[in-house]
């Protein structure tokens, strides 16, 4: 698909990842509407890829609506979605306090991937009504799984829990929009520098990094967006995960 003039919407857009896919949608000629919870800081960022900023939650379905009707008044319909919205925990199972807290584990699931879902449906939605383009295409969706979705370790039960159903969405929601010409597409990210990992002493980061194979260092969220752009671009990449990691496989703890 080309993406030249076609309208994205990146949830989680303001920060991170989603931050790093808009500014390469927007290269490439899209125009690109950020949907995040930090709505200062998603139209802040618009304002510097010349897009539009949104403020929501993606598990509301009437935030989300209100975002769709709003691109498409001000960018048109949309054509490409990529799910970046996610929130991060640790916490095991059954600690010193007694177990965790059912709250939390929901509240990630929650986000996640009741989030992903929730976008990912009432975008497809709208995309199954749009004019077909070349090769019968009307949309192509890509979600962000993690590596932890198949190396979960010990403390984030909830979160792999919620990358790997989005992982085992990728196939069944592809092989149902595909009569429409709608593609959906899952990237697993390993270890990447964000904001998050920012955070942390340099030494920290310098361990972390050293556990990667090759190249032994944090992913650039520029690679990335990188492989969101393939992803979209690749018209015969379909139900797929790409694992986007330098070859880690996570260790218990």
């Amino acid at each position: 698909m080309k993406i030249d003039g076609l309208t994205a919407l990146v949830t989680g857009g303001a920060s991170g990842l989603g931050a790093a896919t808009a500014q390469a949608l927007a290269t490439k000629g899209a125009k690109v509407a950020i949907f995040d919870r930090n709505g200062d800081a998603a139209m802040e960022k618009a304002g510097r890829i010349g897009g539009l900023g949104l403020a929501g939650d993606v598990s509301s379905e009437a935030d989300v609506i209100a975002a769709l009707d709003k691109t498409e008044a001000t960018l048109g319909p949309v054509r490409i979605l990529v799910n970046c919205a996610g929130i991060g925990t640790a916490a095991r199972m059954v600690g010193r306090e007694g177990a965790q807290p059912l709250e939390d584990f929901e509240r990630v699931i929650r986000v996640n991937l009741i989030g992903t879902f929730n976008v990912m449906r009432l975008t497809a939605a709208r995309m199954t009504t749009l004019e077909p383009l070349e090769d019968n295409a009307r949309g192509v969706i890509v979600n962000t799984a993690s590596v932890a979705a198949q190396d979960g370790q010990i403390g984030q039960a909830a979160y792999a829990a919620s990358k790997g159903g989005i992982v085992a969405m990728a196939l069944p929601v592809a092989r149902e929009l595909s009569r429409f010409g709608i593609r959906v597409n899952t990237i697993a990210p390993g270890i990447f520098y964000t904001p998050l990992l920012g955070e942390l002493p340099e030494e920290a980061r310098e361990s972390i990094a050293a556990s990667v194979p090759y190249p032994a260092r944090l992913g650039d969220p520029a690679e990335f967006a990188d492989a969101v752009l393939f992803a979209v671009e690749t018209q015969y990449l379909n139900a797929e995960m790409i694992r986007l990691d330098g070859g880690i496989r996570l260790q218990p703890k």
